[in-house]
């Protein structure tokens, strides 16, 4: 099993002060549980106190989501936390509590002894401090994992053996294809049988996947999705022997992460289905396939890939018609180092969009170091008394340079920001009178951030009621209203700009200091003046460095090889103003 690469170095629990992580999860579909979480909550505190000798712990709770998966806010959360060696327990009430999945669980154990983190579960009596606790819980797992396997091998065994019969294992029906389930077979959709054709033809012809993606959207042609077409979606079709009346299986060993099968193991049923393409014309494009230099270390497997992490993935968008930016790597340093590049997936695919590629050096020494100044305009802001005094501790340094001003509305919601939440690092916020005269702030946004914060509360309370309150609710009356609201919050944050506009995906005024300022970087950022992406990138592992980006960043759009804005997740916008 891979392990989580991460950059913080284990020091053993027992040489660590006792901090413990202490994790509740509930879900509201059975209304028993609406007791659980105050009888979880002091039952573990107590357990904390009296076995574990400790008053110091924290508290993540996750209320309403299944143990089906550890796709939770709070669970995350606490492992973010505990990846930066910030606990030396965990404890929860029952092993489910973590995940009904043993495997999910296994692999959160196994990062676990990586860190050095001892986990307790109090009802089973699982503490893998002490030998007993550490032997139950492999013999647990060793034998999941043989009864995951042999399930496996089982149903293995049964496709191959369907798929060596003719029969089709299901999927997704290929484009050019029509499929009747009640007679299991397989027919030439004509309409996209023709854009099929064209393909080929168009590759054979250059033998560029670029081009014939190019080529294929500018005559108007679509996938069946809808979307223009890519050099992967050509790949695809132009590779595979089911447009020859071939079907294959059995070629990928599992499922994710997927690795090549030997050869002699595929399952190939010839005729086994109408042909597009005759068997030459699919053997002409497989040799150029072979050919070509994106393809030649993998001819007849899955479209290229990497391990390559980029940082900006999903978070870069094109300044100049909105698209999502598509990520690629970039050329390897003679130091070894790779950087990833931003390109806009119009111009990729029909150059309709002129936006010029840029690498995350780019991108990554703005945003870092836009942050960093961030941070020190935040610890010193007793000493600024404007928002153009504010602007000229943001712009400090020489990525900086080109950049005349920093649109007033959002430098004039930071200034209000750091004048509610102070300069100093403590995170108290009971601030209730900004210390300097507010700076104005376009109205219409104004009143949508006020409103955003009105909704938040609200969403907070009404959770707050349902699962504490000695008023009954009903969980009818609960989901309803928590739609209304999660839905309306919805609708202001697509209005700030925000891209991920899920209400629980966007940070509160509060979390947003809190969490710019609770860089797992810190130790990288602290009183410095200026950083090199690049020596950054290198030092700290790379998903850790996404992650932080992922956490505060909302979408960083680019024009022209330059940030044109930052949305933070909190919905704050700073658009840039250049000189030229």
């Amino acid at each position: 099993m891979a392990r989580r690469k991460t950059s913080f170095r284990a020091i053993p629990a027992s040489k660590r002060p006792t901090k413990v992580a202490i994790y509740i999860r509930v879900s509201t579909v059975r209304q028993a549980d609406r007791d659980s979480i105050p009888m979880q909550r002091k039952d573990l505190i107590a357990y904390c106190q009296l076995i574990l000798g400790t008053d110091n712990y924290e508290i993540f709770e996750d209320a309403g989501y299944s143990g089906k998966n550890t796709a939770r806010p709070a669970f995350q959360y606490m492992m973010e936390k505990i990846r930066k060696g910030e606990f030396t327990h965990i404890l929860v009430w029952k092993i489910d509590r973590i995940s009904r999945n043993i495997l999910d669980f296994a692999k959160m154990y196994e990062e676990l002894k990586l860190l050095q983190v001892i986990f307790v579960s109090k009802n089973e009596q699982f503490d893998t401090s002490t030998a007993i606790g550490q032997a139950i819980l492999k013999i647990i797992l060793v034998f999941a994992e043989l009864e995951r396997m042999i399930t496996s091998e089982r149903v293995t065994a049964t496709m191959i053996s369907r798929a060596s019969n003719g029969q089709w294992n299901g999927g997704r029906v290929p484009f050019g294809y029509s499929y009747d389930s009640s007679t299991s077979q397989f027919s030439i959709r004509e309409d996209e049988a023709v854009v099929c054709r064209k393909l080929k033809d168009l590759y054979l012809d250059n033998k560029s996947l670029v081009y014939t993606a190019r080529a294929l959207n500018a005559d108007g042609y679509k996938t069946r999705a809808g979307v223009d077409w890519t050099p992967t979606a050509v790949w695809i079709i132009a590779s595979s022997p089911f447009y020859a009346g071939i079907y294959r299986y059995n070629r990928y060993k599992g499922t994710e992460n997927r690795t090549l099968n030997p050869e002699e193991t595929w399952v190939m049923v010839p005729n086994h289905h109408p042909a597009i393409f005759t068997m030459e014309e699919h053997a002409a494009m497989l040799a150029s396939l072979k050919t070509n230099s994106t393809y030649v270390d993998n001819p007849v497997g899955r479209p290229h890939t990497t391990d390559n992490i980029h940082i900006f993935q999903g978070i870069a968008y094109c300044g100049k018609c909105g698209n999502k930016m598509v990520s690629t790597p970039g050329r390897k340093h003679a130091d070894g180092y790779r950087p990833s590049n931003y390109s806009c997936p119009l111009h990729r695919k029909s150059n309709k969009c002129d936006n010029a590629t840029v690498n995350d050096m780019v991108v990554g020494e703005f945003v870092i170091n836009y942050i960093l100044n961030m941070l020190n305009a935040k610890k010193t802001f007793s000493k600024i008394n404007t928002p153009e005094e504010l602007q000229k501790r943001l712009l400090t340094g020489s990525t900086f340079s080109d950049i005349s001003s920093i649109d007033e509305n959002g430098l004039n919601e930071f200034f209000n920001l750091l004048s509610r939440y102070g300069s100093d690092n403590s995170y108290v916020f009971a601030i209730k009178k900004p210390r300097k005269k507010k700076a104005t702030v376009n109205p219409e946004i104004a009143a949508l951030r006020k409103e955003k914060e009105k909704q938040e509360r609200a969403l907070q309370r009404l959770q707050s009621l349902y699962l504490y309150s000695d008023e009954s609710m009903s969980e009818k009356d609960y989901i309803i209203k928590k739609n209304e609201i999660s839905d309306y919050l919805k609708s202001i944050n697509a209005q700030l700009g925000l891209m991920n506009q899920e209400p629980d995906s966007v940070l509160s005024d509060e979390e947003f200091i809190k969490q710019a300022s609770h860089l797992l970087i810190q130790k990288e950022l602290k009183d410095r003046k200026y950083i090199y992406y690049k020596n950054l990138a290198t030092s700290v592992d790379s998903e850790i460095l996404r992650t932080y980006m992922e956490t505060i960043l909302d979408s960083v759009y680019v024009t022209d090889g330059h940030v044109s804005s930052i949305v933070f997740k909190n919905g704050l916008t700073h658009k840039f103003i250049y000189e030229n």
